[in-house]
């Protein structure tokens, strides 16, 4: 092992494990922490699906190369089958033993059947013959059925039954539909699994036959969308047929309840072809995703208190005079800072009024995950009717949102949009917009680049930060990437903006070794997603060892050592977690006056600031396109300085990586304030009575 790295994957499980610490803080409400365990259990899925799933398929392939920590794929999966059942297991005491009674004592019940009232078990079968029964369909298992097809994180139970007659024993599988709740309300506030109720009443389904055994399982599978670009005629077909075929990967994680009989789990396991490796055991309910229900709850005393987005001030101002945003990007650059400030009201309205302006002449936009029901995309098919040129980059190949995205495509497409599938070899993760408009004067390109997705529910739950310009050299750089995205255009020297696969890379090593060369003066503070580049840590080391001061601020996955003598005695890293999943990237550099793509990025002063896409991994570095932009104006640089602030201050509730290796929570112990989140709020909408950005 090189003692110098952490291993990717067990750094995302210890990732993992800081988000399931806040189902336990008593100064998070009772269904706030309920929905951190429902988070857990949708993190470890995607965990299994992705992760877990690379590294069988390298041991498939017989690939026995080991990492750069030094871990061979075989290593990774031996420490994976070690802290995944730790993990459940602390999963299982918080939401079983701690929340559980602690909602029922404030009347939210989840229930077990045999807690159920004469009443309620008449509601139960009123519910189940309306609403549940039509839609069983049990699968059973004998010479003239084989095994069903189990799909990807579907529940279901297995069940043993035997013919009284005959002696016969037989297994069938029932799936539990997602067709109704999960959580079955059978009084006010008193909630039954789904599964627990169907498990009750599996006579129903077996007439004539003794239920012997049943249980809930669950089968993930491997998630990954295999297309081969470069022999894909039509890139979009082949997704979809990927799509089609995904889901019939191979089995990686089976879950069971912790109380499965042996006969049942070796059959699973037989037929599913996984080892006792692969099976993780639960006291919870399998699938925890279901306590996102309990969010839709009429009980405010049990949630966070609601922050109302804040309507960016000079948007205010603007809509009071019955101006555009044009007029107001025109004066000068504008700077959002999702959920904070109101994505609708900036973002999804800039393009709502590109759309509908006359003076605007074309509309050119990146989609990476659009989401479902999308007030940006029916604004660009609303441009694309009234003859407006629009032209969209849907990547499809946007893991786990494919299907979504290829209907979108389709959509647009049907509605006049020029629409691009993305560029072989990459995905399109840039997040920007270019409007080109007629200002009378001249004709003027509006620009936008951020740092999340366009996307109206996650811009409610991410804390993200974009900049809309006008500024010409900003304008040119994004036209010439649009050309190079659409067309066959190979691409010159950008003027402002610092885009991968191309430099990003060497342009971020630039800053780095450039910071490092003032010793003890040099600072660097850098907010990002994850830290998992050997040559970005390596240079970090050495600004280090240099004497610089390093602030990271890495919400997931980080393979860098922090605080360790000789090799990284100034670097800091803490991890920010709370009401909203920090995913902003923010780049800052104390004397980063070096000439990049031929420039001074920090001409207005020694300083460098940058946002974007690009987090400091390999796929962001090499197989995506991304798009990092200065930030050269004093009052954004100052709202820059004050979020960092916030999360850098010495009395918040945070996380930080400790030389040995461990995560340490800090800041008070008996309440989860004060927090970095909340005094950006606060300090946000104290905003609006000072003069406007």
């Amino acid at each position: 092992m090189d003692e110098r790295f952490l291993n990717r994957e067990l750094s995302w499980l210890a990732f993992n494990e800081r988000v399931l610490e806040l189902a336990s803080e008593p100064g998070i409400p009772l269904l706030e922490r309920a929905k951190f365990c429902a988070i857990t259990s949708t993190n470890l899925d995607e965990f299994f699906q992705v992760r877990v799933a690379a590294l069988k398929d390298q041991l498939i392939a017989g690939i026995d190369r080991p990492t750069w920590d030094g871990r061979t794929p075989a290593q990774q999966l031996a420490e994976i089958a070690e802290w995944v059942p730790q993990t459940i297991a602390r999963l299982d005491v918080a939401f079983v033993d701690t929340l559980v009674p602690e909602l029922a004592a404030a009347g939210v019940e989840i229930i077990s059947w045999n807690d159920t009232t004469p009443d309620e078990r008449r509601e139960l079968e009123r519910i189940y013959e309306d609403r549940i029964f039509p839609v069983l369909t049990p699968l059973a298992v004998d010479p003239g059925h084989p095994f069903p097809y189990i799909s990807d994180l579907a529940l279901s139970l297995a069940v043993n039954v035997a013919d009284p007659e005959t002696g016969d024993r037989r297994f069938a599988r029932l799936k539990i539909p997602d067709v109704f709740p999960r959580l079955v309300e059978c009084s006010p506030g008193r909630f039954l699994p789904a599964e627990q109720l169907i498990a009750a009443k599996l006579d129903r389904l077996f007439v004539g036959m003794i239920v012997e055994e049943w249980a809930a399982f669950r089968v993930s599978r491997n998630g990954d969308l295999t297309v081969e670009e470069e022999e894909a005629d039509d890139l979009l077909a082949a997704v979809e047929m990927e799509l089609r075929r995904r889901r019939f990967n191979q089995a990686v994680r089976l879950e069971v309840a912790a109380d499965i009989g042996d006969e049942i789990l070796d059959l699973l396991m037989r037929e599913l072809d996984l080892e006792r490796a692969d099976v993780t055991f639960h006291r919870s309910p399998l699938d925890l995703s279901c306590l996102f229900q309990l969010m839709s709850l009429d009980r405010p005393d049990l949630k966070d208190e609601a922050w109302t987005p804040v309507i960016p001030g000079r948007i205010a101002a603007a809509e009071e005079g019955d101006r555009p945003i044009f007029d107001v990007v025109r004066h000068r650059a504008l700077m959002v800072h999702h959920p904070y400030e109101s994505f609708s009201s900036s973002i999804e309205e800039f393009i709502s009024q590109a759309a509908d302006d006359p003076r605007v002449q074309s509309i050119k936009m990146t989609l990476y995950r659009a989401g479902g029901d999308s007030a940006i995309i029916r604004s660009l098919m609303r441009a694309a009717d009234s003859g407006i040129q629009v032209a969209v980059l849907v990547e499809i190949k946007a893991r786990f949102d494919e299907a979504t995205n290829v209907q979108w495509a389709k959509q647009l497409e049907r509605a006049g949009v020029h629409v691009v599938y993305g560029m072989v070899g990459l995905k399109t993760h840039s997040k920007v917009v270019l409007v080109v408009r007629d200002d009378g004067d001249e004709l003027r390109r509006y620009v936008h680049i951020g740092t999340g997705n366009y996307n109206s529910k996650t811009a409610r739950i991410y804390e993200d930060i974009g900049v809309i310009t006008c500024h010409p050299d900003i304008g040119a750089d994004a036209a010439q990437l649009f050309n190079h995205l659409t067309g066959y255009s190979r691409t010159n020297d950008y003027r402002e903006l610092l885009v991968a696969p191309r430099d990003l890379r060497r342009q971020i090593l630039d800053l780095i070794d450039h910071e490092a060369s003032f010793g003890r003066a040099g600072h660097i503070t850098i907010k990002c997603n994850s830290v998992a580049d050997e040559e970005m840590v390596e240079a970090l080391y050495a600004a280090s060892r240099a004497g610089a001061r390093v602030d990271l601020l890495v919400r997931g996955i980080c393979c860098l050592r922090a605080g360790v003598p000789g090799l990284s005695e100034t670097i800091r890293v803490r991890s920010i977690l709370g009401r909203y999943l920090e995913h902003s990237r923010i780049y800052r550099f104390k004397n980063g006056n070096v000439v990049v793509n031929g420039r001074v990025p920090g001409a207005v002063s020694d300083e460098v600031y940058l946002i974007g896409s690009a987090d400091l991994m390999p796929r962001n570095l090499h197989r995506r396109v991304e798009v990092l932009v200065p930030i050269n104006h004093d009052r954004h640089r100052a709202w820059l300085d004050q979020a960092l602030g916030f999360q850098l201050a010495d009395d918040i509730v945070a996380w930080e990586l400790r030389p040995d290796d461990t995560w340490e929570r800090i800041g008070p112990t008996d309440a989860f304030e004060p927090h970095a989140q909340e005094r950006m709020y606060r300090w946000t909408a104290e905003q609006q009575s000072l003069p406007k950005r």
